[in-house]
């Protein structure tokens, strides 16, 4: 097996075997520090010290989204279902995303609850383009609310693209309104 190495080779060989070997690590394990918070009343909330063997109280309250109400009034108002964009995009603006959240928390606790995803445009630009525009719209809230919950058997989205506008005009007022995805019950 060595022959024909050298001995340059066998001395290689033996050094990259020899860095190759590994030590094993110690058993020992490391200690653990048990904290409790302070009282409301008595600190900053970092917590410090030992443990005086009280379980920690939570001062959260639950929330019963199924309970507290079937619409989305409790988190995000009736009037606030519409997406606004930008001039040529479908890119939800962060201004819009707690009403997403808002509404694809509702659906995550009611499973029964659906909704249809309109997409609108303004009507500058063809009638194709703008109906494939209104659906990337509704398609970016649809995925949006999938990814914070939603089923996808609750959504729907489609596109009306110039065809339904909000506002009539031809000013960027009126376009601004146009540029939209509705959140409409199902």
């Amino acid at each position: 097996m060595v022959q024909g190495l050298g001995t340059l080779g066998v001395l290689v060989l033996a050094a990259t075997l020899a860095a190759c070997s590994s030590t094993p690590l110690p058993t020992t394990s490391a200690p653990v520090e048990t904290r409790t918070p302070l009282a409301a009343a008595g600190g900053s909330g970092t917590g410090a010290g030992a443990s005086t063997g009280a379980a920690p109280q939570s001062q959260v309250a639950t929330v019963d989204l199924a309970r507290a109400g079937a619409g989305t009034a409790l988190l995000a108002a009736p009037g606030q279902r519409v997406v606004y964009f930008d001039f040529d995009s479908f890119v939800i603006r962060d201004e819009f995303k707690p009403l997403i959240e808002g509404h694809a928390k509702v659906l995550a606790a009611n499973r029964g609850k659906k909704l249809v995803i309109e997409g609108h445009t303004d009507e500058r630009g063809g009638r194709e383009y703008n109906l494939a525009l209104g659906q990337k719209r509704a398609e970016a809230v649809l995925r949006s609310l999938a990814l914070l919950g939603a089923n996808d058997g609750q959504l729907e989205a489609v596109s009306f693209g110039k065809e339904r506008p909000a506002v009539q005009g031809s000013n960027e007022e009126a376009w601004a309104q146009n540029r939209r995805a509705e959140l409409k019950d199902k």
